[in-house]
């Protein structure tokens, strides 16, 4: 058996980590270029265009889709499948390889969806609306590990990895709650097939075929049949990222299916397919009426006070408890300044948020004010995050990643 330095783990993860940090900022700029068209005269033609239906197909077989679906039903299948396999990945080497190290920001990421989501329960209960419980719970990876980025030598590589860890736990327990609770009829017929290709994919895993074009093609039908059961499409892209084929050993880890694929396809998820979703999304308008709801309707106090105040709430409280429990410890050269600040940095809830927010609410009028109040909290939640690092003094070079 060969010896090699527990230090090549953390070096698996640093070009995720890389790729999560830039397009961050490309996000952020196309969020930011979708405001301006929806409040520009260009807004027509940009509604227009999410709009217009795409058909593939022959005479009568047919499928199609508006633009808006084919973004947010199949691009985003493409981003899940990269956080499928990050999480594979995590599991074979990372925070979620043990229960000492895995427990920690698992329970935080639980503690982080539970009480944003029953503060926007309470805000809204009696109300049609309470349908959007699951828009505060997720952490946006790409913006918070942008946003902590900016702290430089102030972030140790332990919060940077908790918070990576964090917010890979909190995109998996978006995708339950968007099975469990935002399926509308479901399908049984197509769910069977489904779970045919799933056991097809299975045995593929188990017997090392190590053609990725019969992942792809397997992939693809089960895609097209849980988008027909009624079970959102993007499911399919984390159960097929879980059956990449990879290997345990770290030394070989870097020729399995898995690690090829990430390689190939992670870019394009980040700095392709997240831009467009931004853009595609992220369009509200901004005047007089929108903004004077943000504070008075329950839609907005709901998932402000959830990702600004419930989030960082239900990430430190369950932190401390258990440390001070002794049941987990802090990472290396972290303290409670460093939790709370990645906790106040867990409320950047863009991308996903956003997602949700699409799926619980048909109501223009209504899916306008949650997406305002989700950029609002996003942007409190960054700013107020990036403050508390800043009165935390540099810790050593060498416990930083470089970028």
């Amino acid at each position: 058996m060969k010896n090699y330095s527990i230090s090549k783990v953390p070096k698996l993860f640093q070009y995720f980590f890389k790729l999560e940090y830039s397009s961050g900022i490309l996000l952020m700029l196309f969020a930011v270029i979708a405001i301006i068209l929806a409040n520009s005269d260009l807004s027509s033609i940009y509604n227009a265009a999410l709009h217009t239906d795409i058909t593939i197909g022959i005479n009568d077989s047919n499928f199609s889709m508006p633009i808006s679906h084919i973004i947010n039903d199949g691009l985003m299948a493409i981003f899940f499948f990269v956080v499928g396999m990050e999480i594979k990945k995590e599991m074979l080497f990372g925070e979620l390889k043990s229960f000492k190290t895995t427990i920690l920001p698992i329970a935080a990421a639980i503690g982080g969806m539970i009480v944003p989501a029953a503060i926007y329960a309470i805000c809204n209960y009696g109300q049609s609306t309470i349908y959007g419980f699951g828009i505060p719970m997720a952490t946006d990876i790409a913006f918070a590990l942008g946003a902590i980025s900016l702290v430089g030598k102030k972030a140790p590589r332990g919060i940077v990895v908790f918070l990576m860890t964090l917010a890979i736990v909190d995109d998996l327990g978006a995708i339950i709650v968007i099975v469990l609770f935002y399926t509308n009829t479901i399908s049984w017929f197509y769910l069977f097939i489904s779970a045919m290709v799933l056991i097809v994919l299975i045995l593929a895993n188990k017997f090392k075929v190590n053609s990725s074009a019969v992942f792809i093609i397997l992939g693809i039908i089960l895609w097209f049949t849980i988008l027909k059961s009624g079970v959102h499409a993007t499911f399919s892209g984390v159960l097929l990222g879980m059956m990449i084929p990879a290997t345990k050993d770290i030394e070989s880890f870097e020729n399995s299916m898995l690690h090829k694929l990430e390689y190939k396809i992670a870019p394009w998820s980040s700095f392709v397919i997240m831009p467009i979703f931004a853009l595609a999304n992220a369009g509200v308008v901004f005047n007089s009426s929108s903004l004077s709801t943000i504070m008075t309707t329950s839609v907005s106090v709901g998932i402000i006070l959830g990702l600004f105040f419930g989030k960082p709430l239900g990430i430190f409280l369950i932190s401390f408890i258990l440390v001070k429990l002794k049941i987990a410890k802090l990472p290396s050269n972290v303290n409670w300044i460093h939790m709370y600040g990645v906790s106040v940095l867990g409320g950047i809830g863009f991308t996903m948020s956003i997602f949700v927010s699409s799926l619980a609410f048909t109501d223009a009028t209504i899916l306008s004010t949650a997406k305002i109040s989700i950029i609002v909290a996003s942007l409190l939640s960054a700013t107020f995050g990036l403050l508390i690092f800043k009165f935390i003094k540099p810790v050593d070079k060498k416990q930083n990643i470089t970028y």
